[in-house]
This record gives structure tokens, C-alpha cells and sequence, in this order.
């Protein structure tokens, strides 16, 4: 299925209407034999369920400010939300069906996730924290200089600190083709001024 051009005319009396009123008429330029999806989910780019969840929980708070009607789940759609909040989190690769479930239910979600995120991300940087100040604490109160480097080895390993990480630095030099060229020249004389002369033998193999 492709979508067609749109012809439009503008009838004598319209013209002159235009003409009087100082009106412009803009018709944007519509594109021929683009494929039209089958359906919404078709149209939808390919994104991850938590992608598909955000895109549609602000779509939902656009049209509920749009109208001024508030979101209100109810007790049915608190329990769906957190059962489905429940099986995204047990099975990462669970792409649910958003669109089955009602405007509330998918609010509701959309605000677990996203406290459920936060919450995760807050736990990991204070494990990290936590994580290094234990390493500090060893190093400081090592009783061998063996324990000491080794506590300070593991510090230099966490992201962030990178003490032994190696850097290495790229640099791209443009030259002209003469300047290639010269380059070349010099290099094929030089290798020319190291050949050895010497007296060659040459062995019949009879």
C-alpha cells in the first residue's frame, strides 16, 4: 500500500478571494509510493521494552495535561502494573504487550521502573563507594608492604580511579601527494646508499 499525490485546485472564486484578503495558500510538497504501516505497532521504530514504556507513559501525561484530566490508577491497575513491573525484572529479554493494558496501568509502571532504576543505580555507587573505602582502610593499616601494594593495586583497578590503565594517543598527520612523493624518494635512496657490494657466485647444480 503506497500513499498517492494530492492534487489541489484553486477555483476563480477562490483566487480572487485570496487576492482580496492578502491570503496565501502553502501546500506542502507530499512524497509519492511511501509504504503506509499496516498498523500502529508497524509504525512504531524498533525500540526496547523500557524505550516503549517511556514513550508511551509521557505520551500518556501529554494528553492527560492536554485535556486536564488527571491520572488515577485503580487498585486493579496498581496490582497489574507491579505483577508486570515484577516479570520485566525477572526476565530482562520480556518484551510485554504495553498496548493490552489501560493508560493508568502503564503510568503506574512507567513509575516503578523508573523508581526501580534509580534505586539500583543509588545501591551500585554506594557499593563502589563502600568498596573503596575498605580498600583505603587495608592500605592505610597494611602490615606488609606485600598487603599494602596489593590493596593499592585493586583501588588503581576500579573505573574511575584507572591508575594502571593504559592510554595510548593516535595522531593523523595530512601530507600532500609531492610531500608523499619526496618522502618516498628519500627513503628508496637511502636504502640504495646501505646495499653491500660484493662478488657473486654462481653454482651449477650439476
Amino acid at each position: 500500500m503506497y500513499t498517492r499525490r494530492l492534487s489541489c485546485k484553486i477555483t476563480p472564486g477562490v483566487q480572487r478571494h485570496m487576492q482580496e484578503n492578502n491570503e496565501v495558500i502553502i501546500m506542502p510538497p507530499i512524497e509519492e509510493r511511501v509504504p503506509v504501516p499496516k498498523n500502529a505497532k508497524e509504525a512504531l521504530p524498533n525500540m526496547s521494552p523500557q524505550e516503549e514504556l517511556t514513550m508511551r507513559s509521557n505520551t500518556i501525561k501529554l494528553v492527560s495535561d492536554l485535556v486536564e484530566e488527571s491520572i488515577e490508577p485503580t487498585t486493579e491497575d496498581v496490582e497489574h502494573a507491579e505483577e508486570l513491573a515484577r516479570e520485566m525484572m525477572i526476565n530482562p529479554e520480556l518484551k510485554p504487550e504495553f498496548g493490552n493494558y489501560p493508560n493508568e496501568t502503564i503510568a503506574y509502571l512507567a513509575g516503578l521502573v523508573a523508581q526501580t532504576s534509580h534505586m539500583v543505580a543509588k545501591d551500585l555507587a554506594d557499593i563502589k563507594l563502600s568498596v573503596l573505602n575498605g580498600l583505603l582502610q587495608e592500605a592505610s593499616l597494611a602490615k606488609t608492604s606485600r598487603e599494602r601494594i596489593s590493596a593499592w593495586s585493586k583501588i588503581g583497578e576500579i573505573d574511575g580511579v584507572d591508575a594502571f590503565k593504559r592510554k595510548t594517543e593516535i595522531t593523523h598527520i595530512t601530507k600532500s601527494g609531492d610531500e608523499l612523493e619526496k618522502e618516498l624518494l628519500e627513503t628508496i635512496n637511502s636504502l640504495k646508499s646501505k646495499v653491500i657490494d660484493g662478488e657473486h657466485t654462481v653454482v651449477d647444480d650439476d
